[in-house]
């Protein structure tokens, strides 16, 4: 490794990876939320959690740990946390920390408030534009350079990335959307009327909050992979019945596109994992976009 002693790594560190760690000791830490995943492998939502722990469990009061207030069980943390927290929260207003006033994100450091930046114009969720500044917060970045790269960030691909728009159909890539949580976030940062395409391998997750997060917004529901059934039946019980399988994602995109109608948003978000029908998310939004380039050549 070619690194010099002031380079910075951001380093997104799985809880996979985390369960293993000894003596990891970021500079600053962060978790956006806690919601149950991977529980195939942890083999409980506990210890899916204390993996979790292990990013903050070697710092000391000369680090930082960036924590969303808005997760219960991560509020419940803190007594745990040894470093200097800085909490981020979507609905509540903070002594200190990061959170939303008005149209504006503010930084409340002591009785310092600074805004930073309007949000309605991110392209980014606003959960993750908020923990961004927290970050650039404690790393000392000045919050004029904070706002700026935030207002001029277009997204990440496979994270709802804007594809194309057809016959006033517009289509997004959000492949990342592995579990339950991560689509929700995808469906609350997405106008409606939404077509969603979701179902992949399953995890061991529940999906009874993600159709509960419908509201109104979502349309139709358009499934595949090995957990099209469970997805079927949960949204089934919990009253949404506008449900269509299919075997592959060419087919979810033209029938997504044949229900569509003008100004309906198609979004791709699986809340699972891509391992039942492709190597990784990746491949799978590609498949997604192919599928959609393929509907404008026609």
């Amino acid at each position: 490794m070619n690194a010099e002693k002031e380079d910075v790594f951001v380093i997104e560190a799985s809880s996979f990876q985390l369960e293993n760690t000894i003596y990891f000791k970021p500079r600053v830490s962060l978790i956006t939320n806690i919601t149950p995943d991977h529980l195939n492998w942890h083999g409980s939502l506990n210890n899916y959690i204390s993996a979790k722990k292990k990013i903050f469990k070697n710092q000391d009061e000369s680090d930082y740990t960036v924590l969303n207030y808005d997760d219960k069980t991560l509020r419940e943390m803190e007594e745990e946390v040894n470093s200097n927290i800085i909490w981020f929260s979507v609905n509540h207003k903070l002594d200190n920390g990061v959170y939303i006033d008005g149209d504006y994100i503010v930084i409340k450091d002591g009785e310092t408030i600074i805004k930073a930046l309007p949000h309605k114009d991110l392209k980014i969720i606003l959960e993750n534009a908020l923990a961004s500044i927290a970050v650039g917060w404690a790393m000392g970045i000045d919050v004029e350079i904070i706002a700026k790269v935030l207002s001029e960030f277009k997204g990440l691909e496979h994270r709802i990335e804007y594809v194309e728009t057809i016959d006033e159909m517009s289509f997004y890539n959000d492949s990342k959307g592995t579990n339950p949580d991560s689509t929700i976030k995808a469906i609350e940062a997405i106008n409606s009327p939404i077509i969603l395409i979701a179902g992949g391998y399953d995890k061991g997750s529940e999906f009874d909050e993600l159709i509960k997060s419908f509201n109104g917004k979502v349309k139709d529901l358009i499934l595949l992979g090995e957990t099209k059934e469970k997805i079927k039946e949960t949204a089934l019980t919990c009253g949404f019945n506008n449900i269509h399988l299919v075997e592959n994602m060419h087919e979810a995109v033209k029938l997504a596109y044949d229900l569509g109608q003008r100004k309906d948003n198609i979004l791709l978000s699986p809340a699972c994992a891509s391992w039942d029908m492709y190597s990784n998310f990746e491949e799978r939004g590609q498949d997604f976009k192919d599928a959609v380039y393929g509907l404008k050549e026609d």
